[in-house]
């Protein structure tokens, strides 16, 4: 069941773009000089469109300017555009984890207390700031017709006994993110780092396995899907979904051991040029209507409580229990730009990766 409730989730682009690509949308009104919602956003403007059309129908005089751009351009923009003493976007909303919070940290946000403020999980809302939106589980990918005979590993354990029992078999043919390259793929790693103690076992039998390394997930899955690959480690499951919806060959285990949880962190800027219109966005975003668009027609995991059927926090939790372990919102995140920390932590992946 958890493996078909995350199977509705989406596809969320994750290749990089060169600029940010905007996109406007005029008031439902009609009104020519009505007050206008400026976005700064990671996601793909198709798959936010159905957000904000229903905010738009809700709030017919506020035109939106959406501004789709890479997750560092994000966070570089804001503090720029801040630090110059002009006015930048109303409303952010980023997969980059611990640049927003510390977008936060740093006093480029805004506390936003809304109504779900005091009801929303407490790991996904930190200081009324910075707000976990979504709920994306990290998860194993494997090629279906290369387990006719027996269960694809579930764990991380048996991730490990499985590589080592197939050998030269599997030689070549199991993909991960490059964590230098990737940042969900670091965050996953670093997480793994802190959940596992025997991690680096996992990595050293990925080593002997003759991992191939990818920034994006859709070059690991499109290698999955026609069977150059047998198995793909930690990659984000609403990307992964999309996949095994479209193509039957691709099959996801949620690992028993621990499946770690990333989400998307929205926030209004300190300097937003109209902090109301984002803090209306965001309390769209957070409402009940706004997570069931989310989870419905996004078909991304939602957090609101209140949204408990179908591809939600709350069904995966009732579901998975303690196997979930979401990242918290909070400063400890910023551990992952430590620079010094970050290249201990890569110097050792490619180290061991090497050494094999």
């Amino acid at each position: 069941m958890a493996i078909r409730l995350l199977t509705l989730c989406i596809g969320l682009a994750l290749a990089p773009v060169a600029h940010a690509e905007v996109t406007s949308f005029a008031a439902r009104s009609g009104r020519a000089d009505a007050p206008v919602l400026v976005v700064y956003s990671s996601l793909d403007q198709p798959i936010a469109r159905p957000m904000i059309e229903a905010f738009q129908k809700a709030n017919v005089d506020v035109a939106v300017r959406y501004e789709d751009m890479l997750t560092g351009e994000i966070h570089d923009r804001i503090v720029r555009e801040t630090d110059g003493g002009g006015k930048t976007a109303d409303f952010a909303f980023s997969s980059a984890m611990d640049l927003q919070v510390k977008l936060a940290n740093d006093g480029y946000a805004q506390p936003s207390r809304l109504p779900m403020s005091a009801r929303w999980p407490d790991w996904a809302n930190w200081r009324d700031t910075a707000y976990a939106l979504t709920f994306e589980p990290a998860v194993f990918v494997y090629h279906k017709p290369s387990f006719t005979e027996k269960a694809p590993p579930a764990t991380r354990a048996e991730f490990v006994a499985y590589l080592h029992a197939q050998g030269d078999a599997v030689y070549g043919r199991i993909g991960t993110y490059d964590i230098e390259r990737s940042g969900v793929g670091f965050l996953f790693m670093s997480r793994d780092q802190e959940q596992f103690d025997d991690i680096w076992s996992v990595v050293n039998a990925m080593g002997e396995a003759g991992v191939k390394l990818y920034s994006t997930s859709q070059a690991i899955l499109e290698r999955v899907a026609d069977g150059r690959f047998v198995l793909g480690y930690n990659i984000l499951g609403s990307y992964a979904a999309d996949w095994a919806s479209n193509h039957p060959e691709v099959g996801i285990v949620l690992p028993k051991d621990y499946t770690v949880v990333m989400s998307r962190i929205g926030l209004v800027p300190q300097a937003a040029a109209s902090p109301d219109l984002g803090r209306r966005f965001l309390d769209f975003f957070m409402s009940k209507e706004g997570q069931t668009i989310l989870t419905r027609q996004l078909q991304i995991p939602a957090v609101n409580p209140d949204v408990a059927e179908g591809n939600t926090a709350s069904t995966m939790r009732e579901l998975l229990g303690g196997q979930l372990k979401p990242v918290p919102v909070s400063p400890g995140l910023m551990v992952y730009l430590d620079q010094v920390k970050r290249a201990r932590l890569i110097a050792r992946w490619n180290e061991v990766l090497r050494l094999q």
